[in-house]
């Protein structure tokens, strides 16, 4: 079945070392068809997905946030309006900032295309030169409770600190709320939360759905655990180099890693 559109994640796959497009990346990207798809599937808000689309010229392309969470259409310069919105509940968030709360751990929670950082410390500082976003700097309580009135939630919640604190929380979340959220560990020292009943391969058949195109019909890469279904679903799922033991196991094909230009050889051999 014929390859019609692309779909990747950035972080460890898409990005070289230094957390940017390489050369032959952005050239490889460039040599496909104007109207060929690629879709951006990521853990990260959509201003910090963006301007990976303006370099890589695909400004009109859609976008899949916060692992499938929050999915939004041909992005312009005014807001879409998303084609799915599922967030975490504010009563689920104010039991995590509890039990964060007598710990060392940065907890940051994201909204839509908002982040709200407690304070500029050195996570902050970290994700926004990571990112290329600038935090709201504002208290945890104070998000909630805005929340709280308007009855929305988080589409995300970000914790980084101390990988020993960082696993107790994650035992202690998984007990008592797994039911209800996705607990993934992208480093020792962070834990990313998302709501149970999203991933990036939910995200993605909402966004073929409008495109006409067939699960089978995508090429699909990949490093991480969040990667998994993704790379499971599609027609053509391809781990680079450096993912985890259990994406490669998924993948029908290995590239090479992010900081070989892993994500270009494979668009080269496979659709130029």
């Amino acid at each position: 079945m014929p390859i019609k559109a692309i779909c990747t994640d950035i972080d460890g796959t898409l990005l070289d070392r230094n957390r940017e497009l390489s050369p032959r990346t952005r050239k490889a990207f460039a040599s496909l068809p104007p109207e060929f798809p690629v879709i951006l599937a990521s853990s990260r808000m959509p201003s910090a997905m963006i301007h990976l689309l303006k370099d890589l010229r695909r400004e009109n392309n859609p976008l899949i946030c916060y692992n499938g969470g929050f999915v939004l259409p041909a992005y312009s310069s005014s807001q879409p309006l998303p084609i799915r919105s599922v967030w975490i509940p504010v009563e689920v968030c104010q039991q995590i900032a509890q039990l964060s709360e007598s710990t060392n751990i940065h907890l940051s929670l994201y909204s839509e295309n908002s982040w709200y950082a407690p304070k500029m410390d050195a996570w902050t500082a970290k994700e926004e030169h990571a990112t290329k976003v600038k935090a709201t700097l504002l208290e945890n309580s104070a998000v909630l409770s805005h929340w709280k009135q308007n009855r929305s939630g988080a589409h995300k919640v970000m914790c980084m600190g101390p990988a020993k604190e960082i696993q107790a929380l994650y035992e202690e979340l998984d007990e008592r709320l797994s039911s209800v959220l996705h607990l993934y560990r992208s480093k020792d020292t962070y834990l990313e939360i998302a709501p149970k009943p999203i991933s990036k391969a939910t995200g993605l058949r909402e966004v073929l759905s409008k495109l006409d195109i067939k699960m089978e019909e995508v090429i699909a890469f990949g490093d991480n655990y969040n990667d998994i279904e993704l790379l499971s679903s599609v027609g053509l799922g391809i781990a680079v180099e450096n993912a985890v033991r259990e994406v490669k196991a998924v993948a029908r094909e290995i590239t090479a890693s992010n900081t070989a230009d892993g994500v270009a050889r494979a668009i080269e051999k496979h659709l130029l």
